[in-house]
């Protein structure tokens, strides 16, 4: 992290902003909602990458932290957190760089399918390592993951805890379907179903004679929404830190609440065409389409202009829709208004569809509270 004295109007466009007040709320309500809701916190750090923002997260909590690749777990390692967990199974060829991380701090990892474990467990008999192993439950997402009714499932549960050089930490699942929903009451049917699939996973492998200590579940729309979480012992959410106009659109979070946005420039201003050109295209924003299943046509984020102290004031006659690799192009809706509102050279905010993929395409982020530029921080990219 680095320390500047900059203000936002000061900052070269397109550049991603981080509003530490915002993550610092949107952190502490869901750390409060997992003690709510009698869990542990460990929260997919996928969004950020970054340990100032993990740290924000873990706090009042275990400490544990979600990874998805391995270069966030060698930078998470090496920025001091020691229980991680790769929520991805891992290829083949990326087996024994896992284990010797493991001579580091506890990483664990995913498996689904035999050959993964036997794979992890060679390895781990040449290093002379013991690796943790969660098994991963389709809950319904269709992702990955073993059918909790499956034969397949308690086949890998007793080979996995048959073997000396693997430690079965337990079951692990992801209500992605959640996405797909709009609205609380949708949402917390897809959280009671996710918990009930992982449970009775578990209830079957116990039966069967397999030891089953943790529970793992989660996502930002079931953690927000989700009434009960009888059986689960913790919980993986990851967006709700930055939150974005996806996770608005489905209920899982306000519009204000969104913590990152692209700061951008108007480079292009045709009231007689209707639109604003800005200097932030799809290699700043991403093109994911948004949840298209709650709205019509929602562009590829909401736009908003810059008010006193750094407030976002959103623009609902601006639509953001279509990008080039460093063009947007912004539709006014309605007639265009009689003020100067836009000029060329004027800043926007944009709050992306999917602050994941968009706070990715950015090296560094410029971490604001008002107008001021107070530091700067860098992910962790690469795979």
């Amino acid at each position: 992290m680095s320390v500047t004295t900059q203000t936002i109007h000061e900052l070269p466009t397109p550049c991603a902003l981080v509003d530490l007040d915002r993550v610092e709320a949107n952190t502490a309500r869901m750390a409060a909602r997992a003690h709510a809701l009698g869990v542990k916190l460990r929260p997919h750090v996928k969004t950020h990458k970054c340990a100032e923002a993990a740290r924000l997260q873990i706090r009042d909590h275990f400490g544990g932290i979600t990874v998805s690749t391995l270069a966030e777990a060698r930078g998470f390692i090496a920025a001091g957190f020691d229980d991680l967990l790769w929520a991805v199974p891992p290829s083949l060829g990326r087996i024994p760089e896992l284990v010797t991380l493991n001579a580091s701090a506890r990483l664990d990892t995913l498996c689904d399918h035999p050959d993964t474990l036997a794979a992890l467990a060679e390895e781990a008999a040449r290093q002379r390592r013991v690796v943790g192993v969660w098994l991963e439950i389709d809950c319904g997402d269709g992702r990955g993951g073993l059918y909790p009714d499956s034969e397949a499932l308690l086949a890998l549960g007793a080979a996995a805890q048959g073997d000396p050089w693997i430690a079965l930490r337990g079951l692990l699942t992801h209500g992605g379907q959640s996405y797909g929903c709009v609205g609380a009451e949708a949402i917390q049917a897809v959280a009671e179903a996710e918990r009930a699939q992982i449970v009775e996973a578990a209830a079957r492998l116990r039966a069967a004679g397999v030891q089953i200590d943790e529970i793992s579940l989660g996502s930002t729309p079931t953690l927000s929404h989700g009434l009960d979480l009888t059986g689960v012992t913790e919980v993986r959410p990851g967006n709700y830190v930055f939150f974005d106009a996806f996770q608005a659109a489905i209920g899982s979070c306000e519009l204000a609440d969104a913590a990152f946005t692209v700061l951008a420039t108007v480079i292009g201003r045709y009231p007689e065409k209707g639109t604003l050109i800005i200097d932030a295209g799809a290699l700043s924003l991403t093109k994911d389409p948004g949840p298209r299943h709650a709205e019509a046509d929602p562009g590829y984020g909401r736009l908003a202009r810059l008010g006193p102290g750094g407030a976002l004031i959103f623009e609902p006659a601006l639509r953001l829709e279509a990008l080039s690799q460093e063009h947007g192009v912004i539709r006014v809706e309605g007639p265009w208004p009689s003020d100067d509102r836009w000029p060329v050279g004027s800043r926007l905010r944009v709050v992306p569809n999917h602050s994941c993929l968009s706070a990715a395409c950015f090296g560094e982020y410029q971490v604001i509270q008002g107008e001021a530029v107070i530091a700067q921080w860098r992910p962790h990219r690469g795979w």
